[in-house]
């Protein structure tokens, strides 16, 4: 027997699909088609794959000869990393800490900028006694003062959930009773997951109304105190958004259900990379307007984050589509 057929055999005695074997593999239904065809041979980590994934030896997968099948010993397959039930509920508890952080580490990235408003327009106000430039200054040390908070609180997050790096970045299994406890917590959060995430869209369609309200006014001043109570709004709904979407990720990811199947990680790696240079290089302009010392910089410069945010969507459309068209190729 070859190994297409032992493929085709083994997949079809565990119940999947060849979509759902490729997922497991993290290659494309393509190249499983064409493995079972004998069109294509794996390579010698996709048979050490496959042979850890479905308990047999190497030897049963490349030697013809070998008609039966021959299994590893479980207590040596070292191959696939094993989640229990103690480890689940840890990362779950972790999670549902970790999401109020990095909501917390948001807002303050939002509302880094506030200080810097208030002072610069405070400014022009004659009762005030103070220069621009010192507002400016003072709203710029404020402003990375309380972005060096959110990025210690960013860090803190990612070496705490270092010990979890695999359920994101490997294939694993779960020990017995794993995914029955896990599908019982996200049943009983679904429906508050669903009530926190209308109120986060509410929160954040209603935000520009301030702002709105703030155009009608001669008052540069009051102007920018609408504008806060808007990124005040919109901070809120962010929070709900990263706090619900946290928490249901965490479960997910373990159910491998979502955005966490192995054909959605393998699109995320190349999102993620994406993500990290597009807003790197938005910080670096944002930062250049405010260091360029133009006092109307200032008051304008906010508008770079939803200019960004909006054509971020695109860019993650269109990694979805470029991804999409090369999977369709292989």
């Amino acid at each position: 027997m070859i190994l297409a057929d032992k493929i085709i055999r083994l997949r079809k005695k565990y119940g999947w699909s060849q979509e759902e074997l490729a997922e497991k593999m993290n290659v494309s239904r393509q190249a499983v088609s064409k493995w079972e065809a004998a069109q294509t041979t794996p390579d010698l980590d996709k048979i050490l794959q496959l042979s850890a994934l479905f308990g047999v030896t190497t030897d049963y997968l490349l030697k013809d000869e070998i008609e039966d099948e021959e299994f590893t010993d479980d207590t040596n397959d070292t191959n696939v990393k094993k989640l229990s039930l103690s480890e689940a509920n840890a990362f779950i508890a972790w999670r549902k800490t970790a999401s109020v952080l990095i909501a917390l580490a948001t807002m303050l990235c939002i509302v880094s900028i506030m200080p810097l408003l208030i002072l610069t327009s405070a400014s022009q106000l004659a009762y005030i006694n103070i220069s621009e430039n010192l507002a400016g200054g003072i709203g710029i040390i404020s402003l990375f003062l309380i972005i060096s908070v959110a990025v210690v609180i960013f860090t803190s997050v990612g070496f705490k959930n270092k010990p979890y790096e695999f359920l994101d970045n490997e294939y694993f299994e779960t020990e017995y009773g794993v995914v029955g406890m896990v599908k019982e917590r996200q049943k009983a959060y679904h429906n508050t997951y669903i009530k926190t995430n209308i109120i986060a869209i509410f929160l954040c369609v209603i935000s520009p109304v301030p702002l709105i309200c703030g155009s009608f006014s001669d008052n540069d001043f009051l102007c920018v105190l609408f504008l806060i109570v808007t990124l005040l709004t919109a901070g809120a709904g962010a929070m709900l958004f990263i706090i619900a979407g946290v928490r249901w990720a965490s479960m997910q990811k373990i159910l491998k259900e979502g955005d966490f199947t192995q054909k959605e990680k393998k699109k995320s790696k190349v999102k993620g990379t994406v993500t990290l240079v597009y807003w790197l290089i938005v910080v670096a302009i944002y930062l250049s307007m405010l260091f360029s010392f133009d006092p109307s910089n200032y008051q304008s410069s906010w508008i770079i984050w939803p200019i960004a945010g909006v054509l971020f969507v695109a860019v993650i459309v269109l990694c979805d589509f470029i991804e999409d068209k090369h999977d369709k190729q292989n």
